[in-house]
């Protein structure tokens, strides 16, 4: 491949340090016409320091050190203007051991690197943030209590001790989130896999969601529902999360619906969470299964819907957001029946 369709700026030099090519991207951004920087000193070619004011050519001596040397390693280097960018080096002897004869210097925006640090400093003060929130409960409470434990009557214990354990609940929620979204995001998210009759965990969500009310609501199936092959549990998380959320963000659960759902020659079951409220925006329906994307009053953790996604994908299933008949919103959930080959033959 040419070394002008390269993604990375190129600069070649020879054994004397004086540059014989660079490419289109060195010259773009020197902002150099023509041939200009050839017969340039690699010096002047690479016109970046550290954060300490050290040039790079002076750092890294490319013609000298350890003569078994073939390669720089990568790191941050910042321009004059005060960009930074990441530069390795390939180091060509004539000879193992030998004299260099050609260095060749690549040299990479880390704009983007910029911007996924910055994504990893917001992700851990969000983290901080939620679980300060909690602590600082559980601290409080049971510092007082500890202080001034005769101070106070046998009902207001009861309460302390009462916030403390829901604190404390909603601090073990989030750190099992976390954890979640983590073998999400390295791939690691293990399915024990086992016959799931997806109407029977509907059932068993809706009860568990409404144990307090005199009538909990029923799932409605359509048609025959055939079982599906997966992890009851993550199951089960990705229903109570997805009914949970109609609950608190849609204005109350208005239905949940099964039915049987051929995508392409694949058989599946789709689960319909419609809710009563004003319906999501169609732009915001793909930044929902971001992670610590939270909106309106009551938000969570954010990393709910994040989580539903990947335990989603990991059965071979998908998920989408509608806009349900007679307003709301309509989330489907699609797992496939995925039955063993084994089981099949």
């Amino acid at each position: 491949m040419p070394s002008d369709e390269y993604p990375d700026g190129i600069i070649v030099a020879d054994a004397d340090g004086r540059v014989t090519f660079v490419n289109e991207w060195i010259k773009y951004w020197a902002r150099a016409k023509g041939d200009e920087m050839l017969g340039m000193h690699l010096n002047d070619a690479v016109p970046f320091d550290d954060l300490a004011g050290n040039s790079w050519f002076d750092s890294v001596h490319p013609y000298d050190g350890l003569a078994i040397r073939t390669r720089i390693s990568e790191a941050s280097w910042y321009s004059p203007r005060g960009s930074e960018y990441l530069i390795t080096a390939a180091l060509v002897r004539d000879r193992p051991a030998g004299k260099v004869i050609k260095v060749v210097v690549s040299v990479r925006n880390a704009r983007v690197r910029l911007q996924r640090d910055r994504e990893k400093s917001d992700m851990v003060a969000t983290v901080a943030h939620e679980l300060r929130s909690p602590l600082t409960g559980i601290k409080g409470f049971t510092a007082t209590l500890l202080s001034r434990w005769d101070a106070f009557t046998e009902e207001q214990r009861l309460f302390m001790l009462q916030t403390i354990d829901a604190d404390a609940d909603r601090l073990s929620r989030l750190i099992t989130e976390l954890l979640d979204a983590a073998r999400i995001d390295a791939g690691r998210l293990s399915l024990r896999t086992e016959p799931v009759r997806l109407e029977e965990v509907a059932d068993r969500v809706l009860k568990s969601v409404f144990s307090t009310t005199d009538e909990p609501p029923e799932p409605r199936v359509t048609g025959e529902i055939p079982v599906v092959w997966g992890d009851s549990d993550r199951v089960t998380q990705v229903l109570t999360n997805l009914v949970e959320n109609a609950i608190r963000h849609g204005e109350g659960l208005r239905e949940l619906v099964l039915s049987l759902e051929d995508r392409g020659s694949q058989p599946g079951v789709a689960v319909r969470i419609v809710d009563n409220g004003p319906g999501i925006p169609e732009e915001s329906r793909v930044r929902i299964f971001s992670r610590f994307w939270r909106s309106g009053p009551g938000a969570g953790s954010g990393l709910g819907m994040f989580i539903v996604r990947g335990v989603v994908d990991q059965h071979g299933g998908s998920i989408s957001i509608e806009d349900a008949d007679g307003g709301g919103a309509s989330i489907c959930v699609w797992f496939p029946v995925n039955e063993p080959d084994s089981l099949t033959s």
